[in-house]
């Protein structure tokens, strides 16, 4: 994925007006970002079956298929990066967007020059790859981890408590627990555990996984005012505090 002019980059962006998509392409096209449009689901996939892109750039609010199921079906293709657009300002909807693997979001009304930084932002840090996270110990692949009286299956991405209930986990929220069991007291900072949480290194969210911790916290019976398992670092992050065997 080279940036530089002699390759030129390939956008696709998903919005249902068409003046934005005219607008974008316009705009874009003076950084010499070529950016091709879709309307919608179908001319999504369309696209993306006719070339092969760089980004795409993606309205949350779309009549029919919204915007998260787009973005899923994008994650489950492979790791072509998203930037979603959204009229919204609620967290809970940057975590979902987090939870389906959403690289950034950028708010409407926005400046088009805010969002060409953080496109090639975003494709900077794809570029970087995945080697800058926490590495997993070989030796917790694939069985049983136990803390207390809860035991995660790392197969099948369970977390049980001591009545044996299944307490059901999102993708998100297995993978952020798993980084934590898999590096006991070892304070890990927002940055860190994004990673962990959506398997990309970036460093927007910093709200949104506060919000993720606060769930699985809650999942994990943890008082916030007094937590035994996940503590909070005042300025630097969390540190799981926990007796993990396995």
């Amino acid at each position: 994925m080279d940036l530089s002019p002699a390759s030129p980059l390939h956008l696709l962006v998903v919005d249902d007006d068409p003046q934005i998509r005219a607008m974008l392409a316009e705009y874009l096209a003076t950084f010499g970002i070529e950016a091709d449009g879709a309307e919608g689901g179908a001319a999504m996939r369309a696209a993306l079956a006719a070339r092969d892109y760089d980004l795409v750039v993606l309205d949350l609010s779309l009549p029919g298929e919204n915007g998260l199921a787009l973005c899923r079906e994008i994650r489950e293709r492979g790791d072509l990066p998203v930037i979603m657009l959204t009229a919204r300002t609620e967290l809970a909807d940057r975590v979902v967007g987090l939870e389906v693997g959403a690289d950034d979001y950028v708010t409407k009304p926005f400046e088009m020059r805010e969002l060409v930084a953080r496109i090639h932002t975003v494709l900077r840090r794809a570029r970087a790859g995945a080697g800058a996270g926490l590495k997993r110990p070989a030796t917790v692949a694939g069985h049983e981890l136990r803390f207390g009286s809860w035991r995660l299956n790392t197969t099948l991405r369970q977390l049980v408590d001591g009545e044996e209930t299944v307490v059901p986990l999102s993708n998100a929220e297995f993978r952020l627990l798993l980084a934590f069991i898999e590096h006991p007291n070892r304070v890990l900072d927002r940055e860190l555990l994004i990673n962990q949480a959506r398997g990309r290194d970036l460093d927007v969210f910093d709200r949104s996984i506060d919000l993720l911790v606060s769930r699985l916290r809650q999942k994990l019976r943890d008082d916030p005012r007094d937590p035994a398992l996940i503590r909070t670092v005042r300025g630097e992050g969390y540190v799981f505090t926990g007796t993990v065997e396995g």
